[in-house]
């Protein structure tokens, strides 16, 4: 039988970066995986070049029914400490906008950065790795791995959520957390594009592939202020797959479609200048003219010049462009969706070690834990965070 000081399951951000730290350590790890490839999950993110942290990271940024439980994490590996390591290799990157950093060149960068991490740590790989049973030992746990079995001291779950299912994603670590009685979340689809209801959709189905500017805010009152897009299926955009995690079924978003501009200002100043200009005319100055005629369409904007546009028809118009109710259908789920909200209940799990308080020696890091960050890098951040943590306590244990 195989033996080993940490086992870690699942080879993506979380798990190899995890698995890299504890081998350096002086741990002996074997890193298991369900897939073909390491890190399937980061090769296509942020359109395949990685956004790999978030300038601005704190945990105000993050969602989970224990808010304070990512606090210990973030503060002891930073995004600063990342940003050092990729540096290291060389790695060149660019902020986007609002802190997002990303590379260069591709995704493929942070990848093999990982594996080479890995391999200092003298960690052991091992691919389309089908796991039948764990069981807890006297000596820490058994594994049943393609048909034979492996045993190590320290078992790190890093198996991810439920989010992009054809890249691998399955409930294998919320299933073992519940077989060594952790409490699992709810769980459900975040950071997703929203579908709309038949009558809304066939009318905005006509602006597919336009993006506008906006501010987006959720029923709890969530604001969100980036571009929106509109889509065959419904409403994406960075403003909407941030608002999604917000968003319960049945709630109405509030959508302003002109952030920048003092509409009434601008109407009033307009209807000076070009009292016999058409409504339409004049706001597709602002806005793109197929979004203005869809909106008229609906019977959501009169089809007036400006001099017609009496004063509670212009209060109507700046609600509706400003406060333009919008009920989702629903979501695109787990095939679009960036991550997994909800997931291995943070009160089961110590916040310096990401360790179960009642069954030693097994630990729960990444997305599978119910801690979900913003669009924009949040999410490796925790990754990498809650994986830095938990090696310093695998080392910890291993010398102890």
């Amino acid at each position: 039988m195989e033996q080993y000081d940490v086992v870690v399951i699942g080879a993506g951000a979380a798990g190899m970066f995890c698995a890299a730290q504890a081998g350096q350590g002086g741990c002996k790890v074997l890193l298991l995986d369900n897939g073909k490839k390491l890190g399937r999950k980061i090769l296509m993110s942020g359109g395949g070049r990685c956004n790999f942290t978030n300038m601005h990271t704190e945990p105000a940024a993050y969602l989970s029914e224990n808010p304070h439980f990512c606090k210990s994490a973030l503060a002891r590996y930073t995004q600063w400490d990342f940003i050092d390591l990729v540096n290291r290799y060389g790695i060149a990157w660019h902020e986007k906008t609002l802190g997002q950093l990303f590379c260069d060149d591709s995704a493929q960068q942070i990848v093999s950065l990982l594996e080479q991490e890995c391999q200092k740590g003298k960690v052991t790989f091992r691919l389309r790795s089908e796991i039948s049973a764990v069981e807890k030992t006297e000596q820490g746990y058994a594994i049943q791995v393609n048909g034979q079995e492996v045993s190590t001291r320290s078992l790190v779950v890093a198996s991810g959520g439920l989010s992009m299912p054809g890249l691998g994603a399955s409930p294998f670590g919320y299933r073992l957390a519940e077989q060594f009685g952790l409490k699992v979340l709810p769980t459900r689809a975040g950071l997703v594009p929203f579908t709309l209801h038949k009558p809304l959709l066939e009318h905005l189905q006509t602006l597919s592939g336009v993006s506008v500017p906006a501010v987006m805010t959720a029923a709890d009152g969530t604001v969100f202020r980036e571009s929106i897009l509109f889509t065959h299926r419904g409403l994406s955009g960075p403003a909407v797959l941030q608002l999604s995690s917000y968003w319960q079924p049945g709630e109405f978003v509030s959508v302003n479609l002109l952030p920048n501009l003092d509409l009434s200002a601008f109407l009033n100043q307009q209807r000076q200048d070009h009292p016999n200009q058409s409504l339409k005319n004049t706001l597709s100055l602002h806005l793109p003219k197929r979004l203005v005629e869809c909106l008229q369409t609906l019977g959501q904007l009169p089809e007036v010049t400006l001099k017609q546009l009496n004063v509670p028809q212009q209060a109507a118009l700046i609600e509706q462009l400003q406060n333009w109710q919008v009920q989702p259908n629903g979501t695109e789920g787990y095939r679009t969706a960036e991550v997994t909200l909800g997931g291995v209940d943070t009160r089961a799990l110590s916040s310096k070690t990401m360790g179960a308080n009642a069954v030693p020696g097994l630990y729960f890091i990444g997305e599978v834990v119910d801690v979900t960050g913003w669009l924009g890098g949040y999410n490796f951040q925790w990754a990498w965070s809650s994986a830095w943590a938990c090696a310093q306590d695998l080392i910890n244990q291993r010398s102890a």
